[in-house]
């Protein structure tokens, strides 16, 4: 029987250092990358402003406008500089199955009723204009996500002007486990095991804690590769992640991490990753997410994957939404 290969979205990491956007297709055996490309910000723009966004319209443009993407269905994500992430503990959110708590399905509107309340205060922003998703996790938590609705706006001006079609707005945390679970967490013993996932940026690390597809923490540091020729800010980040570790720890009682997992391939130093993890005191690997996929048509790939400089684990997340 012949496979049908079926493309998935165009995914859009929107940073606010460079925008990367990427395809991926599944045959059926496994999946294979169609088209990638990136570009960087100018360095006379500055992140959120009006050039920003009419350079990033030209950017997304310019990146798939060049016959090697299959359609014009994109899901993209907003910098994680403008997303708020928060943690809130409401009982009667979660059960216990299957030797650990999973997610209860309860309803949307009833969670905010209560959620929102504990939160409101928190918002870096007007509560009035804030646009938020309630994400339950293990032992009662929840992840509360929540940008200003005018951002959002701004960036789906970005891609009609670009003439693509948003089929939603995502969120890092959740592109970020949708790509461990599908190229880094396959076997039998990775379904029960908690992670924490590093996305180091230029400027940020992204940290997700999940087991599996459960995403349990996330939060976004604002400490990245360029900061990370400094010891001093080496040893900041290091503090920040065991603050994340005792955070986790005291939402999810008994749960243990297993291990670290450097999701940002080819563009992370080697020696700083081996830094942290000795620190952190955890085992720790890599995961490279161009190195997990075939490449469908080596002649309109349009990424480099020799060297390869960039981080490709939230745009491949975002495609495989």
């Amino acid at each position: 029987m012949r496979l049908i290969a079926k493309c998935g979205p165009i995914g859009v990491d929107m940073g606010d250092d460079i925008v990367k956007v990427v395809q991926l297709e599944n045959n059926g055996k496994g999946m294979s990358l169609i088209a990638g490309d990136s570009e960087e910000r100018p360095a006379d723009v500055k992140p959120g402003s009006g050039d920003w966004q009419r350079w990033a319209i030209e950017a997304v443009k310019k990146l798939t406008a060049n016959g090697r993407f299959h359609g014009r269905d994109v899901i993209a994500t907003m910098p994680a500089s403008e997303v708020f992430i928060d943690h809130i503990k409401m009982p009667g959110t979660s059960n216990t199955t299957k030797g650990f708590s999973e997610p209860t399905n309860i309803n949307d509107d009833k969670l905010a009723e209560v959620v929102f309340p504990k939160i409101k205060q928190k918002l870096p922003f007007e509560s009035d204009g804030a646009m938020i998703k309630y994400i339950t996790a293990e032992q009662d938590s929840v992840l509360v996500i929540a940008t200003e609705r005018e951002k959002i706006n701004r960036h789906l001006a970005i891609y009609e002007q670009a003439n693509l079609q948003v089929k939603s707005i995502g969120v890092w945390p959740i592109a970020l486990t949708n790509s461990y679970t599908r190229f880094f967490g396959r076997r039998k013993a990775d379904i029960g095991a908690i992670v924490m996932l590093l996305d180091i940026e230029p400027n940020r690390t992204n940290v997700v804690i999940c087991r599996h597809e459960n995403l349990l923490f996330a939060r976004s540091i604002p400490v990245g590769t360029k900061q990370l020729e400094s010891d001093e800010m080496a040893a900041r980040l290091v503090l920040e992640l065991t603050a994340c570790k005792r955070q986790f720890s005291s939402m999810q009682k008994n749960a243990h991490i297993e291990r670290l997992i450097f999701l940002s391939g080819q563009a992370g130093d080697r020696d700083i990753c081996a830094t942290i993890a000795k620190q952190l005191e955890m085992p720790a690997q890599t995961g490279d997410c161009l190195a997990a996929v075939k490449t469908a048509a080596p002649c309109r790939l349009g990424i480099d994957r020799r060297g390869c400089q960039v981080n490709w684990a939230t745009a491949f997340g975002l495609s495989l939404s």
